[in-house]
């Protein structure tokens, strides 16, 4: 596997930690948690720049700040609004079908070739996150702003991800610069539609840790894997995130353990196993 197809990997085990840290933090409102993780991120990433003598990364063309911008904030802003606003079993669910989606926009947007694993990998994580789902839902009209939350913030991690590889350009310090402009944009917003709540010591260590991992270090990660490395596989061992965020948040108290999650599991695992395969 090649080490920027590795480091994507890194960046899907992270994000396995979201969920559950986003539900640990959920006293905060949404763009509030947005921008204070991202401005753990991007503290942290400047400093890095910084240290390396590599702060000219950040000067980037206007269409990249666009992409790596409304990427990150769009999608971050929305995940925590589905979370807030449905229950988080579902809401994290339905915003995990964003891997389906990379490995099916690899072919039309990055004229990628899916072979036979690739698709018989997707249905197969499919077939898991369905089954996941379905076993565990409890959908109601009343979450349905936050199920429609979760979609978008699925098309839009997609979409962002498979566009990174015409970015290539663009080294991957420019994300501590997105980060930064995300913060900013995540804190006019708050400012304008959300009260502030002071976060307990809970919330507290939530936004840090997302801030330096899934909210912060994962992205770097991302950002070498789908520019580097396979989209197609990433997206279809991406698969192993929504199970293993189910995992994490069932023991965390935020969501319920069945049967039908370990079937999920295996159905997941093994769609991975045979797009990885050579």
């Amino acid at each position: 596997m090649q080490p920027a197809t590795l480091a994507g990997c890194g960046a899907i085990a992270l994000w396995a930690f979201l969920g559950l840290l986003s539900r640990a933090a959920a006293s905060l409102p949404p763009l509030q948690l947005t921008a204070m993780s991202f401005a753990v991120a991007a503290v942290l990433g400047v400093a890095v720049l910084a240290a390396r003598g590599r702060l000219g990364d950040l000067r980037q063309p206007p269409l990249a700040w666009l992409h790596g911008v409304g990427g990150l904030f769009g999608f971050h802003a929305l995940y925590f609004t589905a979370l807030a606003w449905a229950p988080a079993a579902e809401a994290n669910l339905i915003n995990y079908t964003w891997p389906l989606l990379i490995v099916l926009l690899s072919a039309p947007l990055l004229g990628l070739r899916l072979t036979g694993k690739h698709i018989a990998g997707a249905a197969l994580g499919a077939a898991g996150c369905a089954l996941l789902l379905g076993g565990n839902a409890s959908l109601t009209s009343s979450a349905l702003p936050g199920y429609a939350a979760a979609v978008c913030s699925a098309f839009t991690w997609a979409t962002y991800s498979v566009l990174s590889r015409r970015f290539a350009s663009v080294p991957t310090g420019a994300v501590a610069g997105f980060c930064a402009a995300s913060a900013v944009l995540a804190a006019i917003s708050h400012f304008a539609f959300e009260a502030t709540i002071m976060p307990d010591p809970l919330a507290w260590a939530a936004v840090l840790v997302l801030g330096a991992g899934p909210v912060g270090g994962a992205f770097f990660l991302w950002d070498a894997g789908m520019k580097r490395g396979d989209p197609r596989l990433l997206g279809t061992l991406a698969y192993a995130t929504p199970v293993a965020s189910t995992l994490l948040l069932c023991a965390g108290g935020y969501a319920v353990f069945s049967l039908t999650t370990l079937a999920s599991a295996v159905l997941v695992a093994g769609g991975g196993f045979i797009a990885a395969r050579k």
